[in-house]
């Protein structure tokens, strides 16, 4: 299969009757490309995020690393790592996280989500699409909680029974005020990325000493 599929900037694309067999090859055909593909039963997601998402997406994940760091938690960060469900779906998250499992998986080269935990928390950018379609992938993988941030707000939603709940904390960090996050990830467009980070560090520390 030769794949000349082309994606402009923030467009997405919807296609269904995929078989699992198509994505798997869509997959290895596309892996040199800035395509993020979402499996789900049949039906076929095919985004190429802007710079805006990936900036967002990249402060995001420094802000989680920024906090394991304060708190001394251990984590394992896998960025955009393909999670699958065989047969089923599979996503490309915009960040991933081992935290309570990371020892399951520490220093494995590839990932075999048949047998092994998936990532305990997942961050998703919906500034420029929505993340609703790869919830339900999260679901099926089993990721324990995952992070929304749609440009305003940054919402939790915990998995509970094959469903996912919107909660007010983190089951990781439960002592910080995440939804306060997204005052910091909205100034990701106007001011230096380190200079983010070190007050994002200052409050993290600010709320630990409380």
């Amino acid at each position: 299969m030769t794949a000349t599929l082309l994606t402009p900037p923030n467009e997405m694309i919807h296609l269904s009757g995929i078989s699992w067999q198509t994505y798997e090859r869509l997959l290895e055909e596309l892996s040199d490309r800035r395509l993020r593909l979402t499996y789900n039963r049949g039906y076929l997601e095919i985004m190429s995020p802007s710079p805006e998402h990936e900036r967002f997406k990249k402060v995001a994940g420094r802000f989680v690393e920024t906090i394991a760091e304060e708190l001394d938690l251990s984590i394992e960060p896998l960025g955009s790592t393909t999670l699958k469900s065989p047969e089923l779906s599979g996503a490309e998250p915009d960040e991933c996280f081992y935290i309570r499992n990371i020892a399951l998986v520490r220093g494995k080269k590839r990932l075999d989500l048949t047998q092994d935990p998936a990532p305990d928390l997942v961050v998703e950018i919906d500034v420029t699409s929505s993340s609703d379609s790869r919830l339900r992938v999260y679901a099926d993988l089993g990721v324990a909680e995952v992070w929304i941030y749609n440009g305003e707000s940054l919402v939790i939603k915990q998995l509970q029974n094959d469903t996912y709940i919107t909660s007010q904390t983190s089951q990781f960090f439960v002592n910080l005020p995440i939804p306060e996050i997204a005052g910091f990830l909205q100034k990701a467009e106007t001011m230096d990325y380190l200079e983010l980070v070190k007050i994002f560090r200052d409050w993290v520390k600010s709320q630990i000493g409380k």
